[in-house]
């Protein structure tokens, strides 16, 4: 996991041809209005091996204690092999502690199943030398059932120890392998995401898959140009991709202290950093994206940051925010058909 690459280097790809090709709906109310705005995360790369099992219960519980909600991923094969299938003590009290994060306010996405190359549901393996699942979600010739029989394997496979996944995170790659496949898929004009992953999501949603309706995706973020966009939709369910307006200043997938600034999201005061600039800018939500390498309370750098910033959030805003889940978030959307029942949260 500490070798992973992340999704940063497409990011100026994705603003110049990515995102303005998005059908976004406006972030923005169009009238003025006198409510909360909603708070949310995505958390990447949680394992087991990166810190110890403990270290995932203490930032839940945390977050508990707070009333702080967002998402974390549960990567079965991260290493390799599936610790659903085989597993030390270790594994055996993290996938515990999985289970548990629902319940303290905290929603489950798979970032596939290995965040590395694709995974060999028959051995029990990661397939060596195979296509990276991030570029693989690009691929424009990988059909519908494909995809589904993929995303289903990881679900059931999930599903052995008692796990439900609430979305998707696109998992990330910045191996060579990985640079020149996008570098082809740019110049085939296919730097996307098939939409036949998200059709395929969708019918798993039907098919009461996934422990709602209503899917969240976290594909790629940005603090400008952002908002919730429809990816698949069939009655009452439905598959969202909800984008952070806000980066990661916990560490990043490098664990670095350079990388660390909680007056990014929020100063000491409380009048300043880019959750302040989204409520003074009447966005309806600010959300950012953390990795599990930096932000974790056993040995990441972010640990500390990411307490005073929720401290400071307490301290300055307790009357001006509210939080919520990913797949809350995009569940009451979709049943509002825009961002309506912010006004009510």
């Amino acid at each position: 996991m500490n070798a992973l690459k992340r999704r940063y280097f497409l990011g100026l790809l994705l603003n110049a041809i990515y995102l303005p090709l998005l059908t976004a709906c406006n972030p923005s109310p169009n009238n003025p209005r006198e409510k909360r705005m909603i708070l949310s995360f995505f958390l990447d790369d949680t394992n087991p091996q990166d810190a110890d099992a403990a270290a995932f219960l203490e930032f839940i519980n945390y977050c508990n204690t707070y009333g702080i909600k967002g998402e974390s991923s549960f990567i079965p094969a991260a290493s390799g092999n599936s610790i659903i299938r085989a597993h030390d003590q270790n594994d055996a009290k993290f996938i515990e502690y999985v289970k548990l994060a629902w319940s303290k306010g905290i929603d489950t996405h798979m970032e596939l199943m290995t965040h590395n190359t694709l995974f060999n549901f028959e051995t029990g393996f990661r397939i060596d030398n195979d296509v990276h699942e991030g570029p693989w979600l690009y691929e424009p010739l990988v059909t519908l059932n494909e995809y589904q029989k993929y995303f289903s394997n990881i679900i059931e496979e999930a599903d052995k120890v008692g796990v439900k996944y609430t979305g998707l995170t696109w998992p990330g790659c910045g191996y060579d392998v990985c640079i020149k496949r996008f570098a082809e898929l740019k110049a085939e004009g296919n730097l996307k995401i098939n939409q036949a992953a998200y059709e395929a999501l969708l019918n798993l949603a039907k098919n009461d898959k996934f422990r709602g309706r209503v899917v969240s995706i976290f594909h790629e973020a940005n603090e400008n140009n952002f908002g919730i966009f429809r990816k698949a939709v069939d009655g009452k369910y439905g598959v969202y991709d909800l984008m952070p307006n806000a980066l990661d200043y916990f560490g990043i997938w490098e664990n670095s202290i350079e990388m660390v600034n909680p007056d990014y999201y929020i100063t000491e005061d409380g009048k300043s950093g880019i959750i302040i600039k989204h409520l003074q800018n009447n966005e309806p939500y600010c959300m950012w994206h953390m990795h599990w390498q930096g932000l974790n309370p056993g040995n990441g750098v972010g640990w500390q940051a990411f307490k005073k910033v929720t401290g400071r959030i307490r301290q300055h805003l307790s009357d001006k925010v509210i939080w919520m889940r990913p797949s809350d978030i995009v569940r009451a959307y979709h049943d509002a058909n825009g961002w309506g029942f912010a006004a009510n949260v």
